[in-house]
């Protein structure tokens, strides 16, 4: 028995100091989006400039995934080590923000150099979490999208509570982000982590040739074109939505908070859906939630400019719905891929998913330019409708009784 406490005490608290780290170390990823509205004030940044702030650091992103997963990083590499360095390195590069001008090429240098260490963060925390997964894949993995979903409302967070200043919420998330460079290391690996794989760049094909994997992939393809153009957004529809709806002396707070409530309510989601899921089913949890995610992208722009009450309940609904899915897809690869490429195709993954959402978070200006935001978010439901069938069919084969123990 004391062998057993032991055990789930060194679970508990490993799993707590990942999600802590996660948490502030994803801060940095919307540290500038957070801030748009007072940094295009300062410096009449462009709608280009204003989304290539967000772009910068999804592009990075992709890169630095794809290097890790020809490479191997993720199976090969203390993740420890490798979450400390990248989180390190993000926040000097975050910091510096302060000093340059937003609308220049440093600054987008800046911010892609931020996306290229975040590949060593976001799917090696999830790899390190997986390490602990007994039976609760989907919990474990839910954790750390739920910390990984706080970590990125909380500059909207930061910024309320800074008011008009836009340079204390960018030092805070670097702040943040250092000290979960220092913390990562008191994080035990589980007892899961398979032997490093030898170096093999063309293991990586295995993402597409392997059918259940490759739907995996799609339903979380279809899940991502939704996610980030409406978490790199949905700040300025509530500020522009608020502004013809509330006095202008608080439409402004309002909108932050909201904001911060709309994307750290992903949080929820994520965790609860993690339970569920390994109750129910990967497949039938994520198509429930991108069922609902759907409706939400289809609908609340027709509530654009009406009751705030109304708007925030919408954008909280939508907000828990369009995370809960997340971590299932993860979770699907760890469970459907080899043990010891989980790490890789994780990182695969995530490469895939973030290099789509350089097209929407790009396309939701010229969308709001085109039918305003009453109909903007309206295409981003493409993706979980594609999401809902990749999903379906992996549920009808074969394989996907390894998910969930069996549950599908």
């Amino acid at each position: 028995m004391d062998g057993q406490a032991d055990a789930f005490d060194a679970k508990f608290r490993s799993i707590a100091v990942i999600a802590v780290c996660e948490v502030a170390a994803m801060s940095l990823w919307f540290s500038a989006s957070a801030v748009l509205p007072a940094l295009t004030a300062e410096f009449a940044l462009s709608t280009f400039d204003q989304a290539a702030l967000t772009s910068a650091v999804q592009l990075g992103f992709v890169v630095g995934c794809i290097a890790s997963a020809v490479l191997g990083l993720a199976d090969r590499v203390d993740p420890r080590r490798f979450f400390a360095l990248s989180t390190g390195v993000a926040a000097a590069a975050n910091a510096l923000l302060l000093v340059v001008h937003p609308a220049s090429w440093i600054a987008l240098a800046l911010r892609g150099v931020t996306g290229i260490c975040m590949a060593g963060v976001y799917p090696v925390g999830m790899k390190l979490a997986s390490t602990w997964a007994r039976g609760d894949m989907g919990l474990m993995v839910g954790i750390l999208v739920g910390a990984l979903t706080l970590g990125s409302a909380s500059p909207h967070l930061f910024n309320a509570i800074a008011g008009h200043s836009w340079r204390a919420p960018v030092a805070t998330a670097s702040v943040a982000a250092f000290a979960a460079a220092l913390l990562i290391g008191s994080a035990r690996i589980g007892p899961n982590r398979a032997p490093s794989p030898p170096l093999d760049p063309r293991a990586v094909l295995s993402a597409w040739r392997d059918v259940p994997l490759r739907l995996a992939n799609l339903g979380y393809l279809g899940h991502m074109w939704e996610l980030y153009a409406m978490w790199a957004w949905i700040g300025v529809f509530l500020d522009a939505s608020f502004a013809l709806s509330m006095p202008a002396a608080s439409a402004t707070l309002d909108a932050k908070l909201a904001a911060f409530a709309t994307i750290g309510s992903g949080a929820i989601g994520a965790v609860g859906a993690g339970v569920l899921a390994d109750r129910l089913g990967r497949t039938t949890l994520t198509i429930a939630a991108m069922s609902v995610s759907g409706a939400c992208a289809a609908t609340v722009g027709l509530l654009f400019g009406g009751a705030p009450a109304l708007v925030v309940l919408v954008c909280i609904v939508w907000g828990i719905s369009i995370v809960a899915d997340s971590a299932q897809f993860s979770a699907s690869i760890a469970e459907l891929a080899d043990r010891s490429r989980v790490g890789t195709m994780l990182t695969l993954q995530t490469a895939l998913g973030f290099t789509l959402t350089l097209a929407t978070i790009h396309l939701m200006p010229h969308l709001v330019a085109l039918v305003g935001w009453r109909y903007a978010f309206a295409p981003l439901a493409v993706g979980p409708a594609v999401g809902v069938w990749a999903m379906a069919r992996l549920r009808a084969r074969p394989e996907a009784v390894r998910l969930a123990g069996g549950r599908r």
